[in-house]
């Protein structure tokens, strides 16, 4: 049985990384509008793809009883602010040509997970889990010194992901019910902000491009999916697991920013990405054979 839920488990983690692995080419689609406004629909769409989903399931009785569970609630909340910070910070990132940066975010998500082990969960690190974030934070301050900046995008990202990730992995609550209600928490100002900009003629569902009317919609039905399917992984499958798997969304990414979008990979950013992945391939190697 075990075998068995590792399996579904690897089959679901693997189909919500590749999704998110195509984000950048998705929600280029959407670089003209304001970021806002797209997690405004994305949150919107969501909620009402979610709702089709928890009736068609008969999971109503479900959601009543994550309702009633306050430790559940609180959990949920915290997640529902992580995960549309990191919508946000992502469509930003792609509309500002900065895909680059999101993929080194998204790189950085494991070492930020051993890190919170450490600090939350007080985990002990391995003298090689040690080197792995050492060469993570070297990778950092090569962007700060060389760049002349800190790579803020990728730490938001990293961050707000890594904490989620650890969040609904020990929320007791299941993947659609759960998603279902941060989703909820999230929709009073996603929709309040879209009645306001709909009233002010500011937004661009309806009456502007056609292509808007189809892509924002979608981008609901695209956020919920992988969710349901990594929050499922997460709870089939060892953090280690899930780990190696975060590797495929920001290789795809690297890969789009550099071969199709062309944003400058100069000698700053190729000492700062081998840092970091040479810090992932330590981490890796370490949770491979001390797991």
């Amino acid at each position: 049985m075990r075998d068995e839920q590792a399996r579904t488990g690897f089959i679901y983690g693997l189909a919500a990384y590749f999704i998110w692995g195509f984000f950048p080419v998705f929600f280029k689609q959407l670089k003209h509008l304001n970021p806002l406004e797209v997690v405004s629909h994305r949150i919107f769409w969501s909620m009402i793809f979610l709702t089709i989903l928890i009736v068609a399931n008969g999971q109503i009785t479900v959601i009543r009883r994550v309702l009633a569970d306050r430790r559940a609630l609180w959990y949920l909340f915290v997640t529902s602010l992580l995960i549309s910070t990191n919508w946000l910070v992502f469509i930003y990132a792609v509309g500002k040509g900065e895909v680059l940066q999101s993929s080194l975010g998204y790189f950085m998500t494991p070492l930020i997970n051993v890190l919170l082990g450490v600090i939350i969960l007080r985990e002990r690190l391995r003298p090689w889990q040690i080197a792995s974030i050492v060469l993570a934070m070297g990778g950092v301050a090569v962007q700060l010194i060389m760049v002349g900046k800190l790579p803020l995008i990728a730490l938001v990202l990293a961050a707000t992901f890594g904490l989620y990730g650890l969040l609904r992995k020990i929320a007791p609550v299941e993947a659609l019910s759960g998603l279902a209600v941060e989703t909820a928490m999230l929709a009073v100002p996603a929709m309040g902000f879209l009645f306001y900009t709909g009233f002010s003629n500011g937004g661009h569902f309806v009456g502007r491009l056609p292509s808007d009317t189809f892509f924002l919609p979608m981008a609901g039905v695209l956020t919920a999916v992988p969710l349901i399917l990594f929050a499922a992984a997460a709870r089939r499958l060892r953090l280690t697991t899930i780990g190696f798997l975060q590797y495929i969304t920001p290789s795809l990414h690297f890969f789009q920013a550099v071969f199709l979008y062309h944003e400058t990979f100069d000698t700053a950013h190729l000492i700062s990405f081998c840092c970091i992945w040479t810090g992932l391939l330590i981490y890796t190697i370490d949770s491979r054979f001390n797991s």
